[in-house]
């Protein structure tokens, strides 16, 4: 089956982080935001916000888009005062380098004392991550189970995703647990082990077990 959702031509390699990164896989819940980070020229002003789930990706995008233009990323709004916020959104205003700045939750969200911040913030473009779609998170876990050096068959996303929870954080639990239980048992990833895993562990809902698979990736 063919697969173009994460085919996007980047300059740099996006699919690639440090040894520690899970991989970044474009798909529709995340494109629209890599390819306004991808072309700063067009901002509006030079700062941008960015929010998603945690294990999205969104810190090793922060990363990518900080080697790819030289701009500064700061990684967690609450990691730093708000006037360090402030006089980096002056900074990158000034000096044409910009800002981009991860957080859980949009500003209108984090209780900003500063009146000055607050202003400026309401100017800033919001990028936001969405949870994976079908597409997205089959990509995903294939591509995890790649950086674990397992080669998986097509069909065990393909069975894993109708019946699971659709989020970054439930794909990362899954495939932990089928990583451990392949090792535990000397069995590789197989429809079967994956059904017995993630049934034991409640990480797939046992009233989905006969669904069928529907639409497709292209």
């Amino acid at each position: 089956m063919a697969r173009s959702t994460s085919q996007i031509a980047l300059p740099l390699d996006w699919s690639a982080g440090g040894n520690n990164d899970a991989p970044l896989v474009v798909g529709t819940s995340n494109a629209d935001a890599i390819r306004y980070l991808r072309h700063v020229a067009t901002w509006p002003v030079r700062t941008a916000v960015l929010t998603g789930p945690r294990g999205s990706g969104r810190s090793l995008i922060g990363r990518l888009f900080a080697a790819e233009t030289g701009g500064r990323v700061i990684d967690g709004h609450d990691s730093v005062p708000e006037e360090e916020i402030f006089h980096a959104w002056n900074a990158a205003q000034s000096s044409n380098i910009p800002l981009l700045i991860v957080a859980d939750a949009p500003p209108s969200e984090w209780g900003i004392a500063l009146p000055d911040l607050a202003s400026r913030l309401r100017a800033v473009p919001l990028l936001t991550i969405a949870e994976p779609d079908d597409c997205l998170a089959r990509d995903l876990i294939e591509a995890l189970f790649a950086q674990r050096g397992i080669a998986l068959a097509p069909e065990v996303a393909a069975y894993i995703v109708p019946r699971m929870e659709r989020s970054y954080a439930m794909i990362h639990r899954i495939v932990a647990a089928l990583d451990a239980a392949s090792l535990e048992q000397g069995r590789r990833v197989g429809i079967r082990l994956t059904r017995e895993t993630l049934l034991s562990q409640g990480l797939i809902d046992p009233d989905l077990l006969e669904r069928q698979e529907t639409g497709t990736c292209q």
